[in-house]
């Protein structure tokens, strides 16, 4: 088998079996592709997919499509993006469009209910796992900036409810004056 063939395959399978078996949404997914694209698979650096991961969690959609378009991209260019798309999308829509069929018999079910309860406790740990590791990163950097922006960005979400749309665009905005300042002094 070819080589590109076989990555595109590798592609597909990787983020259909991670888009399949990742209950909880949003942050979920990314330890799981950080373990499959960075420690498995070698693809990416551990910086290039926080990086990534900050731009799908910026960018309007869910996170998930958003990261596995971006990594498909990031190896495969365009056909690699498409491909990425197509393995991410295909397990919740079937799962979905199973539940939907039977969604009065899922809401009724106490084994159900009790579940999905369960999947909470889990959630919370793997999102917790997230944040540590992406603060990790920006401490370990040794800038003050992206010290002092993390904190002053969790301060105004959770002690002023400030929007988190603002919170971006100002983070971003924060970070792209820095970068100019940095090329400014070269």
């Amino acid at each position: 088998m070819d080589s590109k063939l076989r990555k595109y395959l590798t592609l597909f399978s990787s983020v259909f079996m991670i888009s399949a078996f990742t209950f909880g949404g949003g942050f979920v997914i990314v330890p799981l592709m950080k373990r499959k694209f960075v420690d498995e698979l070698g693809w990416l650096e551990e910086e290039e997919m926080l990086d990534l991961t900050a731009i799908a969690q910026s960018s309007p959609g869910a996170i998930a499509v958003n990261a596995s378009i971006l990594i498909g991209y990031k190896t495969l260019g365009i056909t690699g993006a498409l491909t990425a798309i197509l393995g991410t999308v295909i397990p919740p829509f079937a799962i979905i469009s199973v539940i939907s069929m039977f969604y009065q018999a899922f809401r009724a079910n106490r084994f159900v209910s009790m579940a999905m309860s369960g999947m909470i406790a889990g959630v919370a740990a793997v999102v917790t796992d997230v944040v540590i590791t992406m603060a990790r990163s920006v401490l370990k950097e040794r800038r003050i900036l992206p010290v002092i922006v993390l904190i002053t960005a969790f301060i105004a979400l959770r002690v002023f409810s400030v929007s988190i749309i603002l919170i971006i665009i100002a983070a971003g905005f924060i970070g792209f004056l820095a970068s100019r300042g940095k090329h400014d002094l070269s």
